[in-house]
């Protein structure tokens, strides 16, 4: 689960990026209480068994250690900043993320080592990503649950109604162009909803080929073909998984979607509103 509108981005600002790790405290004390309540609270033993007995509980999967990396303010908004899929220096998420560099640095290390991002060199510069669309889901999914932060300024308005329009959800495209491209696969025939994916109709397969999708090749890679992502804005199904980032490639490379200042955001041009008429038969991009 862009500093922009989105949830973890406006909580930067007020977020003590500088201080120590709040997140560590908070999960212990919870893990206290959600242990047992009659013991935990009068010895070391009885917090620690509370402890256990929730992680038993719990199974074999122990998402601690991950929440308590994405839960820290300026940690959540460096990770949401690279949920557009490209790589970013550490100075420019220290920016987003509204922190020093030296915290900065702090923090993508406990990413890194969290297996949360990867690092990307280039000489003597370091580049940061998402380590795969696993993590970037686990974002996405978190942004449904999330509340919505109050618009406050007109800078702040224009952001949302960017990131609404159309962005990046990792290497595909969402917001109400995703949204409407995929409804209109659908309506045409070129995509057949099934549970957890879509099936891609010859029909289908001609339209994305006319495109420049190379959709065999497109089937041989190692995730998921098309699985359908709920838009955690528009709050319905997008296009994902390789065939999703296929698409989002060929519409940036024909220049029919181009990236703007704000991140995630993306841009619909003229040729490409009357592309996606042509080859999908979107029709109520206007």
């Amino acid at each position: 689960m862009s500093v922009t509108h989105d949830r973890t981005h406006a909580a930067v600002p007020g977020a003590a990026g500088d201080a120590s790790e709040p997140g560590t405290a908070g999960i212990g004390g919870r893990g206290t209480i959600a242990g047992d309540a009659g013991t935990a609270e009068s010895t070391g033993t009885g917090r620690s068994a509370g402890i256990a007995k929730s992680a038993e509980i719990a199974g074999d999967a122990d998402i601690a250690p991950v929440a308590a990396l994405i839960a820290d303010g300026a940690r959540a908004a460096m990770l949401t900043a690279l949920l557009d899929g490209r790589a970013l220096a550490a100075g420019e998420l220290a920016r987003i993320a509204g922190v020093s560099a030296p915290t900065a640095s702090s923090h993508l290390a406990r990413l890194l080592d969290g297996g949360l991002v990867t690092v990307v060199k280039q000489g003597r510069h370091r580049y940061y990503r998402l380590a795969g669309p696993d993590v970037a889901r686990t974002l996405e999914v978190l942004a449904r649950i999330s509340g919505r932060v109050a618009v406050r300024s007109l800078r702040q308005s224009r952001q949302a109604r960017l990131l609404r329009e159309a962005r990046s959800c990792y290497d595909h495209l969402a917001g109400r162009v995703g949204v409407e491209l995929y409804d209109a696969l659908v309506r045409e025939g070129g995509l057949i909803e099934a549970d957890g994916g879509c099936l891609l109709t010859a029909s289908g397969a001609q339209a994305l080929t006319e495109l420049g999708v190379d959709v065999e090749r497109v089937r041989r890679a190692r995730r998921r073909f098309a699985p359908d992502c709920l838009d955690w804005l528009e709050r319905r199904p997008h296009l994902g998984g390789a065939l999703g980032a296929a698409v989002l490639d060929r519409l940036l490379a024909r220049e029919w979607l181009v990236r703007g200042t704000v991140p995630r955001a993306l841009r619909l041009t003229g040729t490409g509103r009357e592309g996606l008429e042509r080859i999908f038969g979107c029709k109520d991009l206007n």
